[in-house]
Order: structure tokens, then C-alpha cells, then sequence
């Protein structure tokens, strides 16, 4: 159904004589940025020659992303100097707990096994590898960079170096990526580089990897590059599942915008580039003919096969209930409201009065996601924390989401220390850790909450109140709509506030005050 709202021309149809349009400073427009500039002199003045300086946003963003990252690297200092190794319950109640040293020896990379080719030992309790293909080529680069001599707890600890390092550079790409997709806006970036959770998960496992892909093919959609964009989806889908959640909102957002050419550049790209990756390894050949590759598969039937765990709202009703759900009943309800939540979206997209914001729906589907699983890791925070800075660039409500973030990544380690310490019982008990669950819940949730109520009041939409549609949205940014549903059809061109105050918002006359 045709809209009769009109947008803005998109940057390709922008004249060539139009002046660059201004960064947009959070210490004149966010009231908690402007309180703590405070710290490094107060905002910024208006006869600041910001042109002339070398540093730039992007270094300095890219500078203080590198500095919060050694602080979480200084942070896991108790466990690298033997917390790792010594003791059951030490790495937990020093919250240092990471994945890495452990599984350099737990996953055969010691023993030069080939991941996915090669069976792991009984012991080990895992017969193969247990992640996608392309963490598990990340991982086995960085053994290839760990030297064979001396101990094997000095191995794990130049792994885990080498890992953080190579993790590093994920952590300033993303940085950088978000800097650079809302041209305008380069400084929220720091809300990624200085966001507390992202220093302290960091190196915990190896999703930076997948995020760093998945905010570089952002960037490129946003740059109106579909293929490539496609291409990066589908290599971070083979780093991590969750990447591939990012084609739903495209389908959404192309089709009520009409650029439906776009979206299947883009998923067709997609799923080449994932087949490119993972058929080596996913086809096996013998006498009886071709067949999936029982390591190739493990990811996936082990992602099927796991029970509830730690951090999802499925662990608390289990802990509380005299008869547990099934793990195949867990998995049809986590199923079918991640669905649910997926067509609400879904319908968000479609009816809301203005077009949401790509960041926005790419946000909500994936905490949808987070919030429906039957398992919650620590570093899942990661694949939020950059969508949660395009789709909700204000400090306050983003802070109070951290606070949430950080009691869960201190309430898990506490659980565990708990539960390890024997009669000690030194941490923190299940009630506890149901408490810190249930703030991590409500934090994302409030989050989504923001994001939806912008969606629906695009006049509380700190993006487009400085007079731009879609930023990140790259072929859909000022794109009139072509197919709306409800509300849509009859679209306000803007909203009254005050008397004898007409507002039309994400128009380049918008300018913030």
C-alpha cells in the first residue's frame, strides 16, 4: 500500500553543492555526556576548530577502545597468574573466568588435532569441536601462533595472549565501524569503546570475532554496498549464528521501501559466502558416497542437544519447578517465541508511522533472540552492545543497561564460585543468581522498550531528531515507502508540540536545538 509520506532524497540524490553536514556533539544534545566532559575540561565550545586536530573521532575512539580493552585484559591478571589453573572456585570468585586456556588443551589444539577432522579424546567429554567453522579456523590460527615449548599451563596462557590480541583488532573494527556508519555521529561509538561489559566479556570466548564481521557488513550496507554486505552476513554467520538474524529486518525494511533488489543481493551474497566456507568442511566423501561431516555437524546437534543453562529465564523456571521441562520441550517453546517475537517485529516494521531505523529492528530481533534462548553466556552481551549504540545513542538509558550487564557478569561468577566451594559455599546461592538473571532481563528489556517507543515517536529518536531518516540504512535512508500496513497507511507528516509548533521529523530543516 502506497504511503503518501515524503522523505528526504537519499546521499546518491543529495546535489554535489550541498555542504557537509556538521558531527553531532553528545555534550550539546545528551545531558550525561555533558556531565562527564566534565572530567576532561566540560562540553565542547563552539569556536573549537575540530578540523584542524589529528585526532580525529575515529582515532580517538579507536584509542580508547584499545585502552578499555587492556583494562579487561588487566582485569583477568588474577587468573592469568594462576587462577586458571589453580583451584576449582579461584577464577570465579576473581570474575576472570575465560574460555580460551581451557580449551587449548580441551579441544585437541595442544595435540595438533584438526578441528572437525579429527575425533577428540573420550575424556573430553565433546567428540568434536563445538563451534562454526570459521571461530574454529580463529581458534586454530591462534594455536598455530602459540609455541610448543614449556608447560602446558605456560602454552594456555601465550594462547590466551595470543587470542586477546587477535581479539583486540576485533574490538577496534567494530569501534571504528560504528563510528563511521552514522556519519554523523561518530561519538557514540564511545558508548561501544567505553561500555564496561564489553572490557570485562571480551576475551571470556571468541565472539568478538563474529561481531566484528557483523558491524563491518553494517557499514557496508549502510554505504549502499548489498553484496558485500551479503558476503560479510555470511561469514559471520559461519563465526556465529546469530549474524544471520540481520536478513529478517532487511526483508522487512526492502520491502516496505520497494528495494527488494537490494535485499536478495544481499541474501543470495549471504548464503554464498556461508556455503563457500563451510562446504569444505561440512561434505564428507568415502565408499558409500557424500555425506555431512559428523565434526562439521557438531555445532549445531550440540546447540540442539544442550540443556537449559545459566543466564536464561528457562534456568529459573527449571531451578523452580518439581518437574523440569524437557530439554525438546525447552527447545519447541525457545522456537516458537523467538518467532513470535520475530513477527511482532516483523510488524513493528511494517505498520509503524514512520519507517523504523534499520539498527532498530536489527537490535530488537537479535535481543529477542538473547532474551528467548535457553542459554545466556556472559560474552553474549557483545552482540548488543554495538547495535544498542546505533539503535539508542543515549548515554543515560545505554548506562542503565550496563549496570544491569555488569550485576550478571558479577552474579554468574559469584554463582559459581557457590557452587564450587564446596561446604565453604563462598559466593553467591541460587537465589541470588535468579535475582541476577532477572536484572539482566530487565535491563535488555527496558532497552527494547526505549527502542520500540522510538519507533512509534520518532520525535523521541535522538538520531533523527538532528534532521536524518536512516544513517545505517544505506539504500532504504530517505527511501519513500511503497507497502505499509495499519497504522502506516495513514502516516502524520509530524507531530504537535506546543502551540503553533509543527514538527516534521528527519527532514535535513530539523536541526536539533
Amino acid at each position: 500500500m502506497p504511503s503518501a509520506e515524503k522523505m528526504p532524497p537519499t546521499r546518491a540524490h543529495q546535489p554535489a553543492t550541498e555542504q557537509a553536514p556538521q558531527p553531532v556533539l553528545p555534550t550539546k544534545h545528551d545531558e550525561i555526556a555533558a556531565a562527564g566532559s566534565e572530567l576532561f575540561g566540560g562540553p565542547i565550545g563552539r569556536r573549537a576548530l575540530l578540523a584542524t586536530s589529528r585526532l580525529t573521532p575515529v582515532r580517538v575512539i579507536a584509542l580508547v577502545a584499545i585502552g578499555m580493552f587492556a583494562l579487561g585484559m588487566v582485569q583477568k591478571a588474577p587468573c592469568y597468574n594462576g587462577g586458571w589453573f589453580v583451584g576449582a572456585s579461584s577464577q570465579y570468585t576473581h570474575a576472570c573466568y575465560s574460555d580460551i586456556p581451557h580449551l587449548y588443551q580441551g579441544r585437541g589444539f595442544a595435540d595438533g588435532l584438526v578441528p572437525y577432522f579429527d575425533r577428540l579424546p573420550d575424556d573430553v567429554g565433546m567428540e568434536y569441536l563445538e563451534y562454526p567453522v570459521l571461530t574454529g579456523l580463529f581458534m586454530q590460527v591462534a594455536a598455530w601462533l602459540t609455541p610448543d615449548g614449556g608447560s602446558i599451563q605456560h602454552q594456555e596462557k601465550f594462547y590466551w595472549m595470543v587470542n586477546a590480541g587477535m581479539l583486540m583488532i576485533c574490538a577496534v573494527i567494530i569501534a571504528v565501524c560504528v563510528a563511521r556508519i552514522h556519519r554523523r555521529r561518530p561519538w557514540d561509538a564511545l558508548l561501544v569503546a567505553l561500555a564496561p561489559a564489553f572490557a570485562l566479556t571480551a576475551t571470556i570466548n571468541w565472539d568478538l570475532f563474529a561481531v566484528a564481521l557483523t558491524a563491518l557488513a553494517m557499514l557496508m550496507w549502510s554505504r549502499e554496498r548489498p553484496v558485500s554486505a551479503g558476503i560479510l552476513i555470511g561469514l559471520a554467520a559461519a563465526a556465529k549464528l546469530y549474524p544471520a538474524l540481520l536478513l529478517g529486518p532487511l526483508l522487512v525494511l526492502c520491502w516496505r521501501a520497494g528495494r527488494r533488489r537490494a535485499f536478495w543481493a544481499t541474501a543470495a551474497a549471504a548464503v554464498g559466502a556461508w556455503l563457500a566456507v563451510n562446504l569444505p568442511v561440512m561434505i564428507s566423501h568415502d565408499a558409500a558416497g557424500f555425506h555431512i561431516r559428523e565434526g562439521w555437524a557438531k555445532f549445531y546437534t550440540f546447540s540442539q542437544e544442550r540443556g537449559v543453562d545459566f543466564g536464561s529465564f528457562w534456568l529459573i523456571l527449571s531451578q523452580r519447578m518439581d518437574d523440569p521441562l524437557t530439554t525438546e520441550t525447552v527447545n519447541s517453546l525457545a522456537t516458537a517465541l523467538m518467532l513470535l517475537c520475530c513477527l511482532g517485529v516483523a510488524a513493528l516494521g511494517l505498520t509503524a508511522p514512520r519507517r523504523p531505523r534499520l539498527a532498530q529492528l536489527v537490535f530488537l530481533v537479535v535481543a529477542a533472540f538473547v532474551l528467548t534462548n535457553k542459554v545466556y553466556s556472559p560474552q553474549y552481551v557483545l552482540w548488543l552492545i554495538p547495535l544498542a549504540a546505533l539503535a539508542r545513542p543515549r548515554w543515560r538509558d545505554f548506562l542503565i543497561w550496563q549496570v544491569c550487564e555488569v550485576a550478571y557478569f558479577l552474579g554468574i561468577w559469584m554463582y559459581l564460585a557457590y557452587t564450587t566451594s564446596g561446604d565453604a559455599h563462598k559466593g553467591l546461592p541460587t537465589e541470588g543468581y535468579q535475582l541476577a538473571i532477572a536484572i539482566h532481563l530487565l535491563g535488555t528489556l527496558y532497552l527494547c522498550a526505549v527502542v520500540v517507543r522510538d519507533i512509534y515517536r520518532p520525535d523521541r529518536d535522538v538520531v533523527r531528531r538532528t534532521g536524518e531518516d536512516d544513517p545505517s540504512g544505506g539504500v532504504l535512508d530517505g527511501a519513500p515507502d511503497v507497502f505499509v500496513l495499519g497504522p502506516a497507511a495513514r502516516p502524520r507528516q509530524g507531530t504537535h508540540e506546543g502551540a503553533g509548533t509543527y514538527v516534521t521529523w528527519g527532514t535535513a530543516s530539523d536541526a536539533a536545538p
